[in-house]
């Protein structure tokens, strides 16, 4: 039985897992969960492509979606925490936005149900893209002649620009954004050459130390959840030790801030570990630069434990495996606003 520590240590009921990986976690689904109020169309995906990329969503027209999860590289920024439409730094690293569709959450605190939800957040937030309200997005563009064509033939209707349809577009762009293919992924299919022998040892290390306590499931994020309900943890769950203090990892109290119930006090949704290898840095607050450092930060914070630096580098060498397939993505040619222009201040 593997990982049953961790599960007592967190009280919670133990559950049988079955020794091999490749049940505890498995290869990335072939399809990802549309819901029925927003079915998939390529002209759909197409305009909330295009909405993905305009900065013009934002107030000072300097920040699109894509600014904080740059879908041309791995879908984050790289940065500890983005920098918003007037220079100002929010609180909490941005994710990347690839394989998202497989969330039944968003933001680190999961208080988005759906990535329709999730899209409607950072236009409005002041912080980010700083946009005063939602009748203001869709007034801006409304204003753009071409973008009223376009959503009059993807949703009809009398009034087919809506902030609900604006949310509809760009979250049916991001269900395209998958990244299958990975060397983890060939290796539970059958090809056993596909991971070196330094990423098998950190897969059996992965199961043994207990990280498949939290990060299981194909996308190594935990047990699947209904769409709307999350998978969280705590997280420090040794608040005691030199790294908390270090990278202030405690100074956030997650899920609390939007329930504000004891219980969720430094409550996060687990992060997927897919792509891992190349969207540093780590953790809610961007504080951990490197993985190896992340590695060592989860054993001690989260498992009480130390690793060797052996251990470390064949962790590491497993999360590796984890990096898929980027589908290849050209920038869309924006619609313009003909003798004049929506953002004079």
């Amino acid at each position: 039985m593997l990982g049953v520590s961790l599960w007592k240590k967190l009280g919670l009921a133990c559950v049988p897992l079955i020794a091999s990986s490749a049940f505890l976690w498995a290869q990335m689904p072939s399809h990802v969960p549309v819901p029925e109020d927003n079915p998939q169309t390529p002209a759909k995906v197409e305009l909330g492509k295009k909405l993905y990329f305009d900065p013009r969503i934002s107030i000072t027209g300097t920040v699109s979606c894509n600014s904080c999860h740059n879908v041309m590289s791995n879908g984050t920024d790289n940065r500890p925490v983005s920098a918003g439409a007037h220079g100002k730094l929010g609180d909490r690293n941005a994710p990347t936005v690839f394989n998202s569709a497989f969330r039944s959450v968003h933001f680190w605190d999961g208080r988005a149900a759906s990535l329709e939800e999730q899209a409607k957040g950072p236009p409005t937030n002041p912080i980010e893209m700083g946009m005063p309200n939602a009748e203001a997005i869709v007034e801006r563009i409304r204003a753009i002649p071409a973008y009223r064509e376009e959503f009059a033939k993807v949703f009809g209707g009398s009034q087919p620009i809506t902030f609900d349809h604006i949310a509809q577009a760009i979250a049916s762009f991001e269900r395209t954004l998958v990244t299958p293919g990975s060397a983890y992924d060939r290796f539970v299919a059958g090809d056993k050459s596909a991971l070196s022998p330094a990423a098998q040892r950190g897969l059996k290390l992965m199961d043994s130390a207990g990280c498949a306590g939290c990060h299981s499931g194909p996308q190594f994020s935990g047990p699947a959840q209904p769409m709307g309900t999350g998978f969280y943890m705590k997280f420090p769950m040794n608040p005691g030790n030199m790294y908390v203090k270090k990278y202030k990892l405690d100074a956030d109290a997650g899920r609390n801030e939007v329930t504000h119930q004891e219980a969720d006090e430094h409550m996060f949704v687990v992060q997927s570990l897919r792509n891992v290898e190349v969207t540093a840095p780590y953790f809610h607050n961007g504080s951990v630069k490197s993985l190896d450092e992340a590695v060592r930060v989860m054993a001690t914070a989260q498992l009480g434990q130390t690793l060797t630096a052996n251990q470390v580098q064949d962790i590491v060498a497993f999360l590796d495996s984890l990096t898929g397939t980027f589908p290849q993505i050209t920038l869309p040619r924006l619609p313009e606003t003909p003798n004049t222009t929506l953002l004079e201040k």
